[in-house]
């Protein structure tokens, strides 16, 4: 199924990103598209952890809803989807809000890379701290509701970010725990909305969002072996 990336890429860095252990926090508008060209590029080893239901409102924007599997577990429906895209892979699920109680039973030393795609600010926090400590690649997403163009979204880093209020709050607590500001994010600097407390959202900058934080890890890959 890889013969047209082969092409691209060769049989070594396809080999490489099959054996590259992901971590993916959060299947959603973002994580859900990550997931998809994640398997869709070769990768093969991953762990999904999230432990949100499917329901009505992410049909708009979510790649793994459907009318079909409303008020189905998240991570169940997304690993029955990957089997099909590719059943040769070893995706493990984990169907669990992460938290600061059991952040160390799931958040381990075995990863290459860390994609966060969620919106809890603190476990942010956490998972940024972690992956700094243990020398562990990480990307986060930043905010993607209330946004329309998706011409906006680029991969920087936090500190360089601007017009996004969780970039703000994330730089501030960052700084209060002494971590490196210089944090890959996916972020957008087009102006919210609207002021509404339910978050607004449309599928094209969160599923574009998603794309390029599983092309941020391919490119690095790629990166890497070029320069070895």
């Amino acid at each position: 199924m890889f013969s047209r990336l082969t092409m691209l890429i060769g049989e070594k860095n396809l080999n490489i990103i099959k054996d590259t252990r992901i971590l993916l926090v959060g299947v959603g508008g973002v994580g859900g598209f990550t997931l998809e060209a994640l398997v869709r590029s070769g990768f093969a080893n991953i762990t999904v952890i999230d432990g949100d239901e499917i329901n009505v409102s992410n049909l708009n924007r979510q790649i793994i809803s459907n009318q079909g599997n409303i008020n189905k577990k998240k991570v169940v429906e997304a690993l029955d989807r990957c089997n099909k895209i590719n059943p040769n892979n070893n995706i493990k699920i984990f169907d669990i809000y992460l938290d600061e109680d059991n952040f160390g039973k799931y958040i381990t030393k075995d990863f290459d890379y860390i994609i966060d795609a969620i919106d809890d600010v603190k476990i942010k926090v956490k998972l940024i701290k972690f992956a700094q400590d243990n020398n562990i690649k990480i990307i986060c997403a930043l905010g993607t509701g209330k946004k329309l163009d998706a011409s906006n979204l680029k991969i920087t880093t936090l500190n360089k970010t601007e017009n996004d209020p969780l970039a703000k709050k994330l730089r501030y607590l960052l700084r209060k725990e002494k971590l490196d500001l210089k944090v890959p994010v996916v972020y957008s600097n087009e102006t919210v909305k609207d002021t509404n407390t339910v978050i607004a959202s449309c599928i094209f900058v969160p599923a574009v969002a998603g794309i390029y934080l599983a092309n941020y890890i391919f490119l690095d890959i790629l990166k890497l072996q070029d320069n070895s």
